[in-house]
């Protein structure tokens, strides 16, 4: 079973066939990045141009533009004479992504706990039904199922916020620290204490308590890292 992120589109080959609005730079960067999200192509793994371009039925200028679009994005990098390879995270990386993650979900949180009684009314709909399915995933231990659950949970606030820069911001974090999860997604990383979270989160849009709100997803954010952290240790 394959994770579903909020903001991934499905490619195909199909798909390269249209290229009218879309460049096939665009278009093979989205198959790639799409399978590196999904964990097909893993950290640390070497993404042959060649293969690429042969399956998409493309040349290997596009698959060149696209695969520097991706080392600009922190998702690939590239070394010489070697080829280009799939991220793998340092520490210290993961662990700053995690801090500013945590001052943009305090800052969509802040926003949402503010919203007019429509538009929050709009929002509570989704983190219940959210939440509901994370319940349902964690009672069945489908831990990729509660995983991206979880992070429709957290691209509703963002998205509520309705600025682009923070969500085009918390995307590439977030993209780069899939990166860092793929190896933990079949371990139970602490569902049940992360959905009280979401719980009390939830109940702070609902009575409106933007500081509330702000400090319940900063704290929410941190005790992920930490719980990432126990579930990366090596066994004693």
């Amino acid at each position: 079973m394959t994770t579903h992120l909020p903001w991934l589109t499905e490619s195909s080959a199909d798909r390269f066939n249209d290229v009218r609005d879309t460049s096939l730079a665009k278009l093979v960067k989205g198959d790639m990045l799409a399978l590196i999200l999904k964990g097909v192509l893993i950290p640390g793994q070497r993404i042959n141009e060649p293969d690429v371009a042969a399956r998409l039925g493309v040349s290997r200028v596009p698959v060149r533009e696209a695969l520097r679009e991706l080392e600009s994005s922190g998702l690939v990098v590239a070394r010489k004479h070697a080829g280009v390879f799939v991220r793998q995270l340092e520490a210290r990386e993961i662990r700053d992504l995690y801090q500013m993650r945590g001052l943009l979900d305090g800052f969509a949180g802040r926003q949402a706990a503010q919203l007019p009684a429509a538009d929050k009314a709009a929002l509570l709909a989704l983190l219940d039904a959210s939440v509901q399915a994370m319940s349902d995933a964690a009672s069945h231990h489908d831990v990729q199922r509660y995983y991206g659950e979880n992070l429709r949970f957290h691209w509703a606030l963002i998205e509520s916020a309705g600025n682009q820069t923070l969500t085009e911001s918390y995307r590439g974090i977030v993209q780069k620290l899939h990166l860092s999860r793929l190896k933990n997604l079949s371990h139970d990383v602490g569902m049940q204490a992360s959905i009280a979270e979401h719980l009390d989160i939830v109940q702070a849009v609902r009575e409106g308590d933007p500081l509330r709100c702000e400090a319940l997803m900063a704290h929410h954010v941190g005790d992920a890292y930490e719980r990432l952290l126990q579930a990366s240790a090596p066994a004693a």
